[in-house]
């Protein structure tokens, strides 16, 4: 079980939407990589990073401000938001990205990804970001009618290393991950599912480690640290304490 701070990145600062409207952003830390280090320095292994511009625009817009970071941090980096070409895969992956998180493309080219992750093995994650169950694409301005787990199963065989749900009604409300939908998904895949969306405290934490939960891989946290909600070393403390 990795826990995975998260830093949304919109016009070079870490922000933190709610339900993800950019119209809805909250300034964290002006400074992206400051923030990254201190995530570092408390003990996290593997920093979550969204270009949330790009996401909207379809390319990567922060890329100052990633490149910062990637310059600061020694920890593995995965990279979501405006990534729907192989050239822009390549790219970061050059500068230093561990994995890369292919989110609208998984919905509008499947191919591409199973492409990227054959060329590319353990290095794509699936981003599936959900609406009442259903895939929602571009910066999650558009909800599509087709099911999450259904998009999940294209890839049982493509090679990909793991898949992030986010349960777009609960991201940045601290209203608790939604673990029935984000079970059902690792019930129904061989790959690795990662939970994001509403981890608000220690007992959300408590969550993933249930029995139930024993197929998940990891979880993405973000209001709740920079709201001081949870506490990131016993939260650390109590992941090491069940792994």
């Amino acid at each position: 079980m990795i826990l995975f701070p998260a830093i949304d990145l919109k016009d070079g600062l870490a922000v933190r939407l709610e339900q993800g409207d950019m119209d809805r952003a909250t300034v964290f830390n002006r400074d992206p990589a400051s923030q990254a280090g201190e995530f570092e320095a408390l003990g996290f292994r593997y920093l979550h990073l969204v270009d949330l511009n790009g996401a909207f625009a379809g390319h990567p817009v922060n890329a100052a401000a990633v490149d910062r970071i990637l310059e600061t941090v020694s920890i593995p980096v995965q990279l979501g938001g405006g990534i729907r070409d192989m050239k822009t895969v390549d790219g970061w992956l050059e500068k230093g990205v561990t994995r890369v998180i292919l989110g609208t493309a998984a919905v509008r080219d499947p191919d591409f990804v199973k492409a990227a992750a054959k060329a590319h093995p353990g290095r794509v994650v699936v981003g599936l970001d959900a609406r009442d169950g259903n895939v929602a694409v571009q910066g999650w301005a558009e909800t599509s009618n087709l099911p999450a787990v259904d998009i999940a199963r294209r890839f049982e065989d493509a090679g990909v290393s793991a898949i992030i749900y986010t349960d777009i009604a609960r991201d940045g409300l601290l209203k608790g991950l939604n673990m029935d939908a984000t079970i059902a998904l690792a019930d129904a895949v061989s790959i690795p599912v990662i939970a994001s969306g509403g981890l608000a405290s220690l007992a959300d934490v408590e969550a993933l480690l249930e029995p139930r939960a024993k197929k998940l891989a990891g979880a993405i946290t973000g209001r709740a640290l920079y709201d001081g909600r949870l506490d990131p070393g016993a939260a650390l403390a109590l992941v090491a304490g069940r792994s």
